[in-house]
């Protein structure tokens, strides 16, 4: 979900990605070797091919095949829209409900992450006189603690496989394919929660008109879409009290980082 670099070190290697963990209290190296193989299972070509895992070591490895292509930045164009549409679609559809149920929850699922943030909500960053910062904190502490915001949220949907983080970084394009990577918090999701947390992640903040044509491509029904406004609240709330306060501002960037996510919670709340 958040920021988790330093959770593992990765070593590119000619054929083959070799990535040991530095952390696994979820169990991050399971997660990520059972994701590998299922979805070389049911969706062959849109993650990297398993190719051996030891989960027993210190650390733990998993070595999986190296894929072409970058991390996705910058603007969405139609064409990528397309590309991530279909690939989410794949992976949403393809994996059978057996094989779904067997798996555990996806982590930062939408009631931990509510528990999270409400948390986070009673000792919030200091607005420092940032007046929609202040309003955006005292309204998100308000929806946040909602008494039914949690049987909402507990309410049960339709399984789909989720990669747990949309990062973007994580869609390597190589300007013909579209494949996933990462895959270390994956586990049983729902679609409304998946497609909120890929156009709410904080490296889609440039690029959410593009976005937008990304959710267009899917036709929800009533129950996900009130299941989808209130995930995509909660993760904005997420990152508004998770960004750093030492990184409100990207190097020679005017833009405040932090403010716009202040202003984009008040929007959708």
């Amino acid at each position: 979900m958040g920021d988790r670099r330093n959770t593992h070190v990765v070593e590119m290697r000619a054929d083959v990605v070799v990535k040991r963990y530095r952390s696994w209290s979820y169990g991050q190296p399971e997660r990520e070797w059972r994701a590998l193989k299922l979805l070389h299972e049911h969706v062959p070509g849109v993650a990297p091919v398993p190719v051996s895992a030891h989960l027993d070591e210190d650390p733990p490895t998993v070595v999986m095949s190296r894929l072409s292509g970058a991390g996705l930045e910058g603007p969405i164009t139609t064409d990528l829209a397309d590309a991530i549409a279909e690939t989410l679609a794949r992976i949403h559809e393809a994996i059978p409900q057996p094989a779904l149920t067997g798996l555990p929850p996806r982590a930062g699922d939408p009631v931990e992450l509510l528990n999270q943030v409400r948390g986070w909500s009673v000792a919030p960053p200091d607005p420092r006189g940032d007046a929609v910062l202040s309003e955006a904190l005292a309204a998100g502490a308000d929806w946040v603690h909602r008494p039914t915001l949690e049987k909402s949220l507990m309410r049960p949907a339709p399984p789909v496989f989720g990669t747990g983080d949309g990062n973007l970084a994580n869609y390597l394009w190589d300007g013909t394919d579209l494949r996933l990577v990462d895959f270390e918090y994956s586990g049983r999701s729902d679609r409304a929660f998946e497609l909120a947390e890929v156009v709410e992640h904080v490296s889609v903040r440039a690029s959410r008109s593009g976005m937008t044509r990304v959710l267009d491509r899917f036709e929800l029904s009533a129950a996900e879409l009130r299941r989808f406004r209130e995930c995509r609240r909660l993760l904005a709330l997420y990152w508004l009290l998770r960004i750093p306060a030492h990184s409100q501002r990207r190097p020679g960037d005017r833009t405040d980082i932090l403010a716009e996510q202040a202003t984009w919670v008040l929007t959708l709340l």
